[in-house]
């Protein structure tokens, strides 16, 4: 997704805004606007304190010059309430503030988990082109860097766009005019142009000076997310790696990724050095400057010492004010990298629900519907990889409720069966008829076992309030495990606690404690040593003599537990 490369109206911020036009439209919307319009007001009367405190500068300035010992403790009674006034209103919005970041954020999170964990989306993703890498850490902290900068930006810019038109009043008002040099000619309200000058070519600089930066934080994002990953993934399979003595291949592999990083943020590096460089001399000045012009005029003895500091502060805060988009560029840069990533993974899931939903998709896609009565049915069904090359040819097939049928062939093959059922694998045509009311519960070679209890891992996707110890204890015991049952309460992470051969029993325990109608195997039990693998499945069928059971194996010998087998094969065409 290519960003356009202005930084205030980006393409990517417009999109942004319509994706989070339903927030503001949501069920709770009134208590949103209500949270808005108090923040809102909560700036204005920032807005008037900043006032406030401009003339009560003023008036001390005067009372200092004039020796005023009387009007100095007014005054410093008049501030007591002032600083009292600031605590009050600066905290109460903070707290609205980040309310309504926190809320936003939610609302965004639950949009797109909404999409990502539909229909296997987050599985699909995978295959599908695009600008959506690394799902999770757009989910997880890109949204919480869009809203949160979102709205402190827009507090800002409402902020300064107030004290904008109050201090050009206010300027206007103490710097009267002055007479340029050599022509006579006398330029009313000549302070406010000056500010106007000043913060006008500050940002212009400042702008093209930050051209390059919004492009090398998005890089940089990128990156940064691109090194985690590849350290997680390390994590998640430190055995595998371990026991191949992968550990130099990783080593170099976070070497790359790194060195990435390290390329991104000295190209980032190069882009603030220009900006924060000019911001210094820039904000160096600013307290000098106004003091300078303003100086003959008090010279002259046509200000007071009041009128001259209240002169000067108000050009800094104008000027402050009109500096708004030099000072935040990182955040809007930062932000606007934020808003490109979570726009272009939105509009990818939306693509895919398109084409999941396209008359022109149904052609080549599988369609899996539900059966009127017990059974599972292929009809005419073709398999293919994601490039469209044929894995299986047209295949019609009916399995009946109790029945025990065992796959066998190539794995390539059998493993794009058993995702095809689970509506993991759309590539390809014809039709799965699902059991009617009935769901399949599948168990892949190794199973899902979430870093939490024991019982939580046995009851998964369940509560577990779902199943009493009885029952628990029960299905240890018939899947091997006896000896895990004392540790029901305690939390683990079991994927990599165990071995493989425990974690498969594991999601066989699953399996008895939650009794399926419909089971499909994926080679769950290919770590067993024969015997035990035997018996395990003659335990499944003592058990659950009911269940519908479809086992994937290249195990010959367990052919006779089974009541008929299905050889899977590509076709000779597809393998020359």
């Amino acid at each position: 997704m290519t960003a356009p490369a202005g930084p205030f109206f980006p393409g990517a911020g417009r999109q942004f805004a319509a994706l989070a036009l339903d927030y503001w439209n949501d069920g709770h919307r009134w208590q949103v606007r209500g949270a808005v319009l108090l923040l809102i007001l909560l700036t204005v009367g920032q807005v008037l304190l900043a006032i406030w405190i401009s003339y009560w500068h003023r008036d001390l300035f005067d009372a200092l010059e004039a020796r005023a010992l009387g009007k100095l403790l007014h005054l410093i009674l008049i501030f007591a309430l002032i600083f009292a006034l600031t605590m009050a209103v600066t905290a109460l919005h903070l707290h609205v503030k980040r309310w309504l970041q926190l809320d936003w954020r939610r609302w965004m999170t639950e949009l797109l988990l909404d999409h990502w964990m539909a229909r296997s989306h987050h599985y699909k993703l995978q295959f599908m082109a695009g600008e959506h890498d690394n799902p999770d850490g757009r989910i997880a902290e890109d949204i919480r860097i869009a809203t949160e900068v979102a709205i402190a930006l827009a507090h800002t810019l409402l902020f300064s766009l107030l004290i904008l038109g109050s201090f050009v009043d206010i300027l206007l008002t103490v710097s009267g005019s002055a007479t340029l040099p050599g022509t006579g000619l006398a330029v009313p309200g000549y302070m406010v142009l000056a500010a106007f000058l000043y913060a006008g070519s500050g940002a212009a600089l400042g702008l093209s000076l930050g051209r390059s930066l919004i492009r090398t934080t998005n890089r940089l994002q990128t990156v940064e997310a691109n090194l985690r990953f590849g350290l997680a993934r390390a994590r998640q399979h430190s055995e595998a790696i371990a026991l191949l003595h992968g550990e130099d291949f990783e080593r170099r592999g976070a070497d790359r990724l790194f060195a990435d990083v390290g390329r991104g943020w000295n190209r980032q590096t190069l882009a603030y050095l220009g900006i924060v460089s000019f911001s210094t001399g820039y904000g160096t000045l600013l307290p000098v400057f106004p003091i300078l012009i303003a100086a003959p005029q008090y010279m002259a003895g046509a200000m007071s010492l009041g009128i001259l500091m209240q002169a000067a502060q108000a050009f800094q805060r104008l000027t402050s004010a009109l500096s708004w988009p030099v000072d935040n560029l990182g955040e809007l840069a930062r932000c606007r990298a934020s808003m490109d990533r979570i726009v272009s993974l939105y509009h990818d899931m939306q693509a895919l629900e398109r084409e999941e939903q396209a008359p022109s998709a149904a052609l080549r896609r599988i369609h899996i519907r539900h059966a009127r009565q017990p059974l599972l049915e292929f009809r005419q069904l073709a398999l293919q990889t994601p490039a469209g090359q044929l894995l299986l040819a047209p295949l019609d097939l009916q399995v009946h409720h109790g029945e025990r049928l065992l796959i066998t062939g190539e794995p390539t093959v059998t493993e794009a069966l058993f995702k095809a059922v689970a509506g993991l694998w759309p590539w390809g045509s014809g039709e799965i008829r699902l059991p009617e009311e009935a769901g399949i519960m599948f168990l892949p070679q190794r199973p899902f076992l979430p870093e939490d209890s024991l019982r939580n891992t046995l009851c998964y996707p369940h509560e577990p309030g779902h199943y009493g110890d009885a029952a628990l204890h029960r299905a240890l015991e018939c899947a091997g495990l006896a000896w895990l049952a004392p540790r029901l309460d305690e939390t683990e992470n079991w994927g990599r606690a165990m071995p493989l051969r425990t974690q498969q029993r594991l999601g066989l325990a699953r399996v008895f404690l939650q009794r399926p109608d419909w089971v499909f195997i994926e080679e769950a039990t290919d770590a067993f040593d024969p015997k035990d693998e035997v018996c395990t499945l003659e335990m499944l069928h003592h058990e659950l003599p009911d269940t519908t059971l479809l086992h994937i194996s290249r195990h010959d010998s367990l052919f006779p537990l089974h009541g008929r087998r299905l050889e899977l094969r590509r076709p000779k065409a597809a393998q020359a």
